[in-house]
């Protein structure tokens, strides 16, 4: 069997004003951070053999990993579209909305819906092109949605939609 894995999908190019600003400030201080490592990698290769060099070997792979995340948010800040206002449909599910879920049990659960660059699932923040947050998508309050997770499929009720005050 051969290596080839199609490519992935697309990802959606909305995100957040905060998150935007959090991904010009990471690289900026990637550009900062490659400053130090090109000198350090400079001082290893100035110590002699390459090939047995520890630091020289480390530095290098620090580099490259450096120069991949650069070359990705070069590639992506330009297409991003910031979402800053709050949607006139208060009472449906968009990008930016906290979202409320009611499982079977009657559990509840609230996420963010928020772009693909900046999801974090210790704070609740599903991507926009999570499963989930496709299926809750133009919803409305009282919905009952239908989502097929890893676990299995899952039947949600919501309960409650909010937008942010930093959405304007």
């Amino acid at each position: 069997m051969g290596r080839y894995r199609p490519p992935a999908p697309p990802r959606s190019p909305y995100v957040t004003r905060e998150g935007f600003e959090r991904l010009k400030a990471e690289q900026q201080s990637l550009w900062a951070r490659r400053r130090e490592v090109v000198a350090h990698l400079s001082a290893a290769a100035a110590e002699g053999d390459r090939s047995e060099n520890a630091e020289y070997i480390y530095r290098k792979k620090q580099l490259r990993e450096l120069d991949r995340r650069i070359r990705y948010l070069q590639k992506r800040l330009p297409v991003l579209k910031v979402v800053d206002r709050i949607p006139e449909q208060q009472d449906r599910v968009f990008f930016g909305a906290w979202v409320t879920l009611a499982d079977a049990r009657g559990e509840t659960r609230c996420y963010r819906i928020v772009g693909a660059d900046e999801f974090d699932p210790a704070r609740d923040w599903i991507s926009i092109d999570a499963p989930l947050a496709r299926a809750l998508l133009k919803r409305a309050l009282d919905d009952r949605v239908r989502v097929r997770l890893p676990e299995g499929e899952a039947t949600f009720e919501i309960v409650d939609i909010r937008y942010d005050a930093g959405l304007e």
